[in-house]
């Protein structure tokens, strides 16, 4: 028999330790692949399902804009119709209005002069005079202590 040395007892261990070591890489990039496909193949579906979901996205995005868009142009008409309407009030008020004014202090002259005159015949000496009464004259109520009381 022939005698080992020990040299080649050293060499015999550092040999196994590298067929272990290599026996480790091994199975750890076997892993290291096998994760690698999986992780491929999870980025392929996420990438097939998101395709079609920013797809959607945008679809909404663009509508949501053609709506905004919708809202502006009806924003501005009815700022321009209000515009209008209150044009027209203004003219239809300075045109009507100091007209209507006048046929109403005419009508209420008229009243008060017809009414005094109605009071006078009537009421005697005895007879109280009437409670103060308030006069509306064109949406305003003028109290009586302002009116000129006739006598």
């Amino acid at each position: 028999m022939h005698k080992v040395s020990g040299g080649e007892v050293a060499g015999i261990l550092v040999a196994v330790f590298w067929a272990i070591l290599v026996s480790f890489l091994a199975v750890a990039l076997a892993r290291l692949a096998q994760t690698l496909k999986a992780t491929t193949k999870l980025v392929a579906d996420v990438t097939d399902q998101a395709v079609p979901l920013l797809a959607d996205a945008s679809a909404a995005v663009r509508s949501a804009q053609t709506q905004i868009d919708r809202v502006d142009a009806i924003a501005s008409d009815v700022q321009e119709v209000t515009s209008n309407a209150s044009a027209l009030s203004t003219t239809v008020a300075s045109t009507f209005g100091g007209p209507l004014v006048k046929v109403a202090a005419f009508g209420y002259g008229v009243r008060r002069a017809l009414g005094g005159r109605r009071d006078e015949g009537t009421r005697g000496k005895d007879v109280p005079a009437e409670s103060p009464r308030r006069t509306v004259i064109v949406g305003r109520t003028v109290p009586s202590a302002r009116r000129g009381k006739r006598k």
